[in-house]
């Protein structure tokens, strides 16, 4: 029987602390920054067009609209936006509530931005959003540029339930009643539920394949709780992300940097006195050869995890940047031959990307595991 419920406390920490980074981690708007903007008058709409509405565009338009609807995809927002109607010009979207600190707290929902389009007033201060930017101006909305394009504008703390933070705790909700039914069905027998025969052979995969081959029988049981999490946390996001709901968690570089310092912290708090000794002053290395090697061997404890938090947030990244560019060529070309070939490889890439999915949350679990390793080896392990 797995004991599985000794891994709740550890599980419940490692998502508590990963929701935090993302909470500050709303990251760079990735737009040009070329022209100021002006927000329109309460009540009245500008038209919007969407990527299905290109067919009166030139070829250079189209681009452009390509390269901006793929952002929009990648990046992270104050809500979750459904589509646009072109000839009313009215948004359809899942307002979020945003969350400033600005010489005091300021809560309002996003929707009163109508997607930049509105001045929002809070408490005497005006704010308007900038390319999913916060920025305060003043009560006409004025933008003022540096020479780079950039808004010089305050940018208050943003603390807001972003489309990011928003979908991590959906998910992380989803994890916790998972596992907790998973663990009651023990309680009435050997037998697990329906969902406990999905998750009972992944548990035992992680198990098996990941967590003892690394750190060894003796001690993988206390790191089971953080693999367990990482691994399915990892892969879940993954696979919302392939939705078209714009849901990238793992593009967004606080998620991953999360993660990252995660392992990191565990792996030096939990780590034994032979260790830091191989860092050092590694045993079985002449000693001018130590005074060497010891500032690159703690360079390398920093190096580790850091490659984690660009391996997932690279690879990731680049995948939905090839299979969004596929798409956008559908639109691109007029050629029928061209855009079933197109289709039929965003298709076939579709079907790599859910491998992927596994693989990247297969390949984080496997490498925090091996750090894992490291940490508590012992002398007579060698």
């Amino acid at each position: 029987m797995l004991r599985i419920t000794e891994y709740t406390k550890t599980s419940i920490l490692a998502l508590a602390l990963l929701i935090s980074t993302s909470v500050f981690g709303h990251g760079p708007d990735g737009h040009d920054h070329d022209a100021k903007i002006a927000p329109v008058e309460s009540g009245h709409e500008a038209p919007a067009e969407d990527i299905y509405s290109m067919k009166d565009m030139s070829t250079e338009e189209k681009k452009e609209k390509i390269t901006e609807e793929k952002m929009h995809h990648l990046l992270d927002a104050h809500d979750f936006h459904l589509f646009s109607d072109k000839t009313t010009g009215k948004h359809f979207s899942f307002p979020l509530p945003v969350i400033l600190w600005d010489e005091g707290l300021h809560i309002f929902m996003s929707s009163k931005f109508h997607h930049g389009e509105d001045l929002v007033e809070s408490n005497g201060k005006y704010y308007i959003l900038h390319h999913n930017k916060i920025f305060r101006t003043d009560e006409y909305g004025t933008l003022t540029f540096d020479g780079e394009g950039h808004p010089n504008n305050v940018v208050p703390l943003d603390f807001s339930i972003t489309k990011n933070v928003f979908s991590i705790f959906v998910i992380s909700a989803l994890l916790f009643f998972m596992f907790r039914s998973f663990a009651k069905s023990y309680s009435k027998g050997p037998i697990p539920n329906k969902l406990g025969k999905f998750l009972e052979p992944l548990v035992i995969f992680v198990r098996d394949e990941i967590a003892i081959p690394n750190i060894g029988e003796k001690h993988y049981r206390k790191y089971m709780g953080y693999l367990l999490t990482a691994f399915f946390f990892i892969w879940i996001i993954n696979l919302f992300g392939m939705t078209p709901f714009g849901i990238n968690i793992t593009n967004n570089i606080a998620v991953t940097f999360g993660l990252a310092i995660l392992t990191f912290i565990i792996t030096q708090v939990t780590a034994k006195g032979y260790y830091w000794k191989h860092i050092f002053w590694m045993p079985g290395v002449p000693v001018p050869m130590k005074i060497i090697l010891a500032p690159i061997e703690l360079l390398g404890v920093f190096i580790k995890p850091f490659a984690l938090m660009i391996r997932l947030y690279a690879n990731m990244t680049a995948g939905h940047i090839v299979l969004m560019s596929l798409i956008g060529l559908l639109f691109l070309f007029e050629n029928w031959f061209a855009r079933g070939a197109f289709f039929g490889l965003a298709l076939f890439l579709s079907i790599i990307e859910l491998l992927v999915a596994f693989l990247q949350a297969y390949i984080f679990t496997m490498l925090t595991a091996l750090y894992f390793g490291f940490a508590v080896e012992e002398a007579h392990d060698h």
